[in-house]
């Protein structure tokens, strides 16, 4: 709050010219430029221009999305900023738009509306959608009569005195900007977002460290008072979940999230770009901020970057004593069970994410514990209340029990929602595809045992060549399937944006799996007595019957047919 402890760089801007980064250094700060949405909404909400709990139907009638609850449960602006909107993130056609010729906000979301549909009722669940942003820029911009950035430029950029900051691909940033690299010495392209308001901003090592101080400052920088202190608690504030309208504390607020660290709990945002990650986070209580932008996708190197950070700014602060207010009884061993995620970021990874996601709630002692099926950090709990759990390092209210309108009783932690599952279907998600993997890798080696075998003389009759052939046919798809996936991986936007051998492989191959699980199952019943080895044709049987339900759980999630393009 007194100044600037540090403001520099270190390492090289760009390795090809051996150009050294300094704090003139200009770098992509990716999401975290949703934190200037959130400002410049709150501007607006300070001077009575607009309200947090206005609809975007009136807001905005000429904004296409769909919600089926909007009669009772319209979308508001709140939602917008907080991500509870119930949509899918931007489709990966819209993260692939790169045209250099900026287009406007409205030309960006009227590119492909179809990403915006509520998938469950608004302010309800939150789920991360990068659209929700660019349309609360776009209510800005229409009612300030005035284009987003220069309105951020006007009343935020040069008022903080961020003087390089900017959202386009100016002079100023090719001269000065630094060099992102996806890999070691990969160079990534500038990437001009079509949802420019959430994730486009150039900033300085300088800029950065300015907002940093005016946050730390309540609103204010050395040119006054820019936001009431007021606004910035409601910036850090959660509203608009379940949970949150009980009291939870923790999750993602107005463009601005909790961020617990030891005993503390940081308001954080965080942003990434493809070669270029950045972390902005304060410690209100302490008064000290940080900001850190790396010119590498190396995630790993960041956290360990933040985390020295966040010991030097907590060196001194005395650590929390939380100790349980409420005993435990009945009430609280009725949450213990298992449980699996409600609210994906896109709901076409809902099938895996319920599987790696899984977890299991158990009460020990005098606390509630909480971990993954798959293993993972085991997290721990005191009850506040029959309903309220606070985490047992900050005290800050974590996880919280409520009724979901769609699927009833469910947790919130963070700003995940699990509903509760039996056991069998926990493990029973977990189980069948490590069973399936192993069966799959073990089929392999089994195919060339056969191969051995043929060459060798042996005589295998028809019936029982194709009780053995199908199976192996539906694994070898599945197998290319990953083979191409990884392909595509490495360039999503150039791969899976638009129908290419890559996208089209895929759609084959999940048609293929499908078709040759049926087929392996029907020869299996067709030639269930067959005269051949019992332990083989129980080894193909139970393969075939993995093939199918791995099938029909694929099929049910829209992955059998997929078309990343459309």
């Amino acid at each position: 709050k007194n100044g600037f402890v540090y403001v520099g760089a270190r390492g090289l801007a760009d390795l090809k010219s051996n150009t050294p980064a300094s704090a003139e250094t200009i770098y992509r700060i990716g999401s975290v430029s949703k934190m200037f949405v959130g400002l410049a909404v709150l501007k607006l909400v300070e001077q009575g221009k607009v309200s947090l709990d206005d609809t975007l139907a009136e807001l905005a009638p000429e904004i296409e999305f769909t919600n089926r609850w909007e009669e009772s449960d319209p979308v508001r602006l709140v939602h917008l900023l907080e991500h509870t909107t119930g949509w899918n993130d931007i489709h990966v056609v819209e993260y692939a738009h790169n045209d250099p010729t900026p287009v406007t906000i409205k030309q960006g979301l009227d590119y492909f509306p179809k990403s915006r549909t509520s998938r469950w009722k608004p302010g309800t669940r939150s789920s991360y959608a990068n659209s929700g942003p660019a349309v609360s820029a776009y209510v800005v911009q229409k009612i300030t009569n005035t284009p987003f950035e220069q309105y951020i430029k006007d009343n935020f950029f040069n008022p903080i005195g961020m003087s390089d900051a900017t959202f386009r691909l100016t002079d100023r940033v090719k001269s000065y900007g630094a060099t992102l690299y996806k890999a070691k010495s990969q160079p990534a392209d500038y990437w001009h977002l079509l949802m420019r308001p959430s994730g486009a901003v150039n900033a300085s090592v300088n800029d950065m460290a300015k907002l940093a101080q005016f946050f730390v400052q309540r609103g204010a920088s050395e040119y006054g008072q820019i936001l009431k202190p007021a606004s910035i608690t409601e910036m850090e504030t959660v509203h608009s979940t379940s949970a949150a309208k009980v009291g939870q504390t923790s999750g993602y607020a107005i463009a601005n999230y909790s961020s617990p660290f030891k005993s503390w709990v940081y308001r954080e945002h965080s942003g990434a770009l493809l070669g270029g990650l950045t972390e902005f986070a304060y410690l209100p209580e302490a008064n000290v901020a940080h900001a850190i932008m790396i010119n590498s996708s190396n995630g790993r190197g960041l956290k360990r970057i933040s985390t020295l950070i966040r010991n030097f700014e907590t060196r001194h602060l005395p650590a929390k004593e939380i100790k349980p207010e409420v005993e435990i009884d009945r009430r609280h061993h009725s949450i213990e069970g298992f449980y699996m995620p409600i609210n994906p970021r896109v709901e076409l990874t809902r099938f895996i994410r319920q599987v790696i996601d899984a977890q299991r709630i158990s009460i020990k002692g005098d606390k509630l514990t909480r971990r993954g099926l798959l293993g993972g950090k085991q997290r721990e709990y005191y009850p506040i209340s029959g309903h309220q759990y606070v985490a047992v390092e900050t005290g800050d209210i974590m996880l919280t029990e409520v009724t979901d309108p769609l699927v009833g009783r469910v947790i919130h932690v963070n700003s995940t929602v699990y509903k509760p599952v039996s056991a069998f279907t926990a493990y029973g998600h977990v189980i069948v595809p490590v069973v399936w993997l192993i069966f799959c890798a073990v089929s392999l080696i089994y195919f060339l045992v056969w191969v051995i075998r043929l060459w060798r003389g042996a005589q295998i009759n028809q019936a029982s060549l194709q009780i053995r052939v199908y199976p192996l046919l539906a694994t070898l798809s599945s197998v290319a399937f990953a083979i191409i996936f990884q392909i595509g991986n490495h360039d999503p936007f150039r791969y899976f944006a638009e129908m290419t051998w890559v996208t089209l492989s895929l759609m084959l191959c999940t048609l293929l799996f499908f078709i040759l699980s049926l087929l392996s199952f029907y020869k299996v019943w067709q030639y269930k007595d067959l005269t051949m080895s019992k332990w083989n044709f129980r080894f193909c049987a139970t393969h075939a019957g993995l093939h199918l339900m791995i099938a029909l759980y694929l099929a049910n999630y829209g992955i059998i047919g997929i078309r990343f393009w459309a």
